[in-house]
This record gives structure tokens, sequence and C-alpha cells, in this order.
């Protein structure tokens, strides 16, 4: 279940941000959890149209969308696979039918194969000088 998210979310959706990007393995811990979950409730939350994916009652996903950006798309550890990041990225291209951008990192191999195998094309990488984890990244656009 898709369900436009709430103020009452932010700890749902920060333990999705937290679990996954700890899932990556190659990025650096730049913030501690209490960093990470205020900036998901006063940031995330505030500044974008979030959008959470529910099983049995729990959060296990989320697609946060700005104008022209999808900012986050995550889900859980042990949900992925089960076509709840479909889900949620073929709502964000409801939601934006003008079509939008993305970045992820050039080694989150599984995001980029993600990602092109639902229409995006890789547009633009960088050296990384320009994300605070000075990792390498790629700019996706779909465009429809």
């Amino acid at each position: 279940m898709l369900r436009r998210a709430t103020d009452a979310d932010a700890e749902a959706v920060a333990d999705v941000f937290i679990a996954s990007f700890r899932g990556l393995g190659f990025l650096p811990e730049l913030h501690s959890e209490g960093q990470t979950r205020r900036w998901v409730a006063d940031v995330v939350l505030r500044q974008c149209e979030v959008w959470v994916a529910e099983e049995d009652g729990r959060v296990v996903g989320f697609a946060a969308l700005s104008d022209d950006r999808l900012e986050h798309l995550y889900v859980r550890p042990g949900h992925q696979g089960g076509g709840l990041g479909t889900a949620l990225l073929a709502h964000a291209k409801r939601r934006r039918p003008q079509g939008f951008d993305l970045w992820t990192f050039q080694r989150n191999e599984g995001a980029r194969l993600f990602y092109e195998r639902h229409g995006f094309e890789a547009v633009e990488e960088t050296d990384g000088s320009g994300n605070e984890e000075r990792e390498p990244d790629v700019r996706y656009e779909w465009r429809p």
C-alpha cells in the first residue's frame, strides 16, 4: 500500500533511510542517527512530497520528490526485490509525468541497474566533489 507520508511517519521513514544507507556498505557514516532523524523530520518531510510503502501496517519504503527530482527512494533491506521500489518509482512517474532526474552513487550497481531497467538514462557523472560523502555519483533522467 502506498500513501502520502505525514509528520507522524518521521521515525519510520528515518528507520528505512538509516537501514538502507548503512546497507550500502561503501559510504562513510557522516551523521549521527539523531542528526539523521532530525533531518528527515525537519527537511525531507517538510520540503519534499513523500510517499511511503507499507506492508502489514509498517513503513518499509519511501520516495521523496521535489519539483523535478526524485530526491530519495529507499526500501528497507529484507524487503528489496519484492516490487516495492518499482511501485514507488511508478508512483513518482505518475506524480511527475513531465519527467524528473535523480542522483545515485556510481558504485551503487543495484540502484543503477534498477533505474536503467525502468527507463532512466545516465546523463552526467561526477567525481563526488559535490556531495558530502565525496563519492563519485551519476545523474539519471527519465523523460516520457
